[in-house]
């Protein structure tokens, strides 16, 4: 595809202020793309605002900075303390993909009639049309097809997990540059392009919790209450600091001696009360789930795929039915509800997921 083709394809870079989102943004230039950089500001973030700004001067784009704090926090930190009030343990991650940082970005896109939203996620697209090994299309915009989500290249930093809320009408619209890169790859990339961010810390799981304070965020956050600790007999053994800190699957934190180790495996909230166990107690055969989304289209039910009940947990080979009902070959252990469970075919295409209940 000649340069000035490529032109005639503008694409709105989400950058973030760290490595991956700005060498994004230095393939997509280089490329050959009429490139615009994007930073969401969800939380003030005066440093990776610095960052960001450094970057785009650098790599020679516009930068536009949103103010999204309110938006995201409405979105996703009232959903995760709600979730946590509920007894669930949520996933902050799927829902920000969902509900702001896309539906930001596709939005600002068709404001200034741009043709991509480019993100530094580590996924990858396939489209039912001829594509460059950027992933990038190689025909303009007016030809539609399906795009199918698949994992990354790099399975240690594959992100296709959070994306599965993802429909076509969307995925037709973005790009995952980083797909077929690996993370020291793609950190050579800044180095050799002299970005101040080659060599960036990694940001954490939970962007809006200060790193180890996770305890002290729910107690400021929550109205939290002491109750009992006690086993499935009814065994009283302890007394725990407030429910929404502990999650099923838990064995660390706990605070109890005795004749363990033990793990949290249910909680009660009508009685505040937190039941311990021992491992075996940690298995299921069978969930359900709610909330479905299909990345592409509904397959023929019952279906068996192989499942990811948790972000980087292993895959799991599984039966599920029309009403979202799933049955594992083999027992899994600690699958928690609130947390995302994310069909795969046996390719690596993210077929679709839903909400464990």
């Amino acid at each position: 595809m000649k340069t000035d083709e490529l032109k005639k394809n503008r694409v709105l870079v989400a950058m973030s202020g760290g490595v991956d989102s700005s060498v994004v943004a230095l393939l997509l230039k280089n490329k050959g793309y009429d490139v615009q950089g994007v930073f969401l500001d969800f939380f003030d973030g005066k440093k990776n605002i610095k960052d960001v700004k450094e970057v785009s001067k650098k790599i020679g784009i516009p930068l536009e900075i949103i103010s999204a704090s309110k938006y995201f926090k409405k979105k996703v930190i009232d959903y995760f303390l709600d979730e946590l009030k509920k007894g669930n343990t949520p996933n902050p991650c799927v829902v920000c993909n969902k509900e702001i940082k896309f539906s930001i970005m596709l939005q600002k896109m068709m404001e200034l009639k741009a043709d991509w939203v480019a993100t530094g996620h580590y996924a990858r697209l396939r489209r039912e049309f001829p594509i460059s090994n950027f992933q990038f299309p190689n025909k303009l915009k007016t030809l539609k097809s399906k795009t199918l989500l698949l994992e990354a290249a790099d399975r240690n930093k594959d992100q296709s997990y959070f994306l599965y809320k993802l429909n076509q009408k969307e995925l037709t619209k973005i790009l995952f540059p980083l797909g077929d890169y690996s993370k020291s790859e793609v950190r050579k990339m800044a180095k050799k392009f002299k970005l101040t961010v080659h060599d960036k810390k990694e940001s954490q799981d939970i962007c809006f919790i200060p790193e180890n304070g996770y305890e002290t965020f729910l107690k400021k956050s929550l109205r939290l209450k002491k109750g009992k600790i006690s086993d499935n007999n009814g065994s009283i053994l302890s007394i725990h600091e407030g429910l929404p800190l502990y999650t099923i699957g838990q064995r660390k934190g706990i605070k109890l001696g005795g004749k363990g180790p033990y793990y949290v495996i249910r909680k009660d909230f009508k009685k505040n009360n937190l039941i311990v166990g021992n491992e075996k107690e940690l298995f299921s055969k069978k969930i359900k789930l709610k909330d479905i989304n299909w990345t592409s289209k509904k397959p023929n039910f019952p279906f068996k795929a192989l499942l990811r009940t948790r972000y980087r947990n292993p895959l799991v080979s599984a039966i599920i039915d029309k009403d979202g009902n799933v049955v594992f070959d083999k027992a899994q252990k600690s699958v928690t509800s609130g947390q995302s469970a994310v069909f795969y075919s046996r390719n690596g295409e993210v077929i679709g997921g839903g909400v464990i209940g």
